[in-house]
């Protein structure tokens, strides 16, 4: 909203300080910087109206150490989140660019989705929540919707090739947006691999001639897929205070810079990498998620005041796997979200096993103490501190090496 008030009045004014606007940088620094204010200041509040609703956490007894305490903690508190994020973004980025309307859908959405398997869990006294096929459905239909808009919408495009594109006289921080090179084509990032663009639509190439018509059947339900394994895994990790929050905040910084760099032809070019037209303003949002993560991590850090509930978990995982199908990064989820993957694989593993094992042996054995994974480490002695300190240094480790695949092929 503001974006666009200032936009006016500098245009038809030009009124000093209004062109600060026209910055990505100026907006996406408001926009952490307000995320992190409502987070803080207004999540305080929050958690004691989260409190007098008697909202609180049901702990089921695993015979974990101090399992017993968290009873009673508020929960649900992924609202600050879903708040600290769409308050900056609704007042510092374009409202027309489509990459921001996807990532507020998301949001929404899977905001929803969480929110009613809370309150289910709460107010029905129903320990399962929201079934797990209308989670899936949920899951699902966002699939379809995102998936359907990264293939039909026009303003979704590529340019891979923007040397032409640049001016003798343009500076570093000057964006050229001439779109004469834009394609419509589904393109995606192969990471450490010399010329790393793969597109989709080979996957359809023998249907003949008029294969690029039909890429949508494969690409949405790749897009589907991702969706919902991000999401799950997210909503897995949400085990011990502060690991999903302080874990995503870390993914979250990395699809930033991917964002930022993708969305500013000069960078892309330097970079040799796909030049996202519109991707730029996606770095509003991410910046305003990743202060509402910090903001919230405030408060759910070790011994935690607020749990995220489902209506954060959800919401976290859904947003990250837009953000990474939108920049053309999905391929680099195995490894930057390496630790949602391990504790997602983790469950699988554990309960596939067991169930191998019970009909081969009459007797189900276990491959971990418990899963998820940070569960296995509790009950090995380590204090959940600690366990979250060491998988947010792995986290970092894998962004680091996330972002060195800009360069290293």
């Amino acid at each position: 909203m503001l974006y666009h008030l200032f936009e006016f009045l500098d245009s038809n004014y030009n009124i000093p300080g209004t062109g600060l606007f026209q910055y990505l940088t100026f907006r996406a620094a408001l926009a952490v910087i307000l995320s992190l204010f409502i987070a803080t200041f207004y999540g305080k509040r929050i958690i004691k109206y989260l409190q007098k609703k008697q909202i609180g956490e049901t702990v089921r007894e695993l015979g974990l150490e101090g399992q017993s305490e968290k009873a009673g903690t508020p929960t649900m508190g992924g609202i600050i989140i879903i708040i600290a994020t769409l308050i900056p973004v609704l007042l510092f980025a374009r409202l027309d660019n489509i990459y921001v309307i996807m990532l507020i859908v998301t949001t929404i959405w899977m905001g929803v989705i969480g929110f009613v398997d809370d309150y289910i869990k709460k107010f029905k006294n129903d320990k399962d929540g929201l079934p797990g096929k209308f989670k899936v459905v949920g899951q699902v239909g966002l699939g379809l919707i995102i998936g359907a808009v990264m293939y039909f919408h026009p303003d979704i495009t590529v340019r891979r090739s923007v040397q032409a594109d640049i001016a003798p006289n343009t500076t570093a921080w000057e964006e050229v947006v001439s779109s004469k090179n834009d394609e419509k084509a589904l393109y995606t990032t192969i990471p450490f691999v010399k010329k790393n663009e793969f597109n989709y639509e080979i996957l359809v190439s023998w249907l003949g001639e008029n294969a690029k018509d039909y890429a949508w059947i494969v690409f949405i339900p790749i897009v589907i897929f991702i969706i919902t394994a991000v999401s799950n895994g997210a909503n897995l990790t949400d085990g011990i205070d502060g690991l999903a929050a302080g874990s995503s905040a870390i993914i979250g910084l990395t699809l930033a810079l991917f964002a930022w760099v993708s969305g500013n032809v000069i960078f892309s070019n330097y970079l040799n990498i796909m030049y996202i037209p519109r991707m730029g303003e996606m770095t509003i949002f991410i910046m305003a998620f990743v202060g509402a993560l910090i903001g919230f991590l405030w408060y759910n850090a070790y011994p935690a005041q607020v749990f995220m509930g489902d209506t954060g978990s959800l919401t976290i995982g859904g947003v990250i796997a837009v953000i990474a199908i939108a920049v053309r990064k999905e391929l680099l989820i195995p490894l930057l979200c390496g630790i949602f993957l391990i504790e997602n694989l983790s469950v699988v593993l554990q309960v596939g096993w067991f169930k191998y094992t019970k009909k081969k042996f009459g007797e189900g054995r276990r491959i971990f103490r418990m899963s998820p994974l940070h569960h296995h480490f509790q009950i090995k002695g380590l204090h959940e501190s600690k366990i979250v300190t060491r998988f947010w240094i792995v986290g970092i480790f894998l962004a680091v090496l996330t972002i060195v695949t800009l360069k290293i092929r």
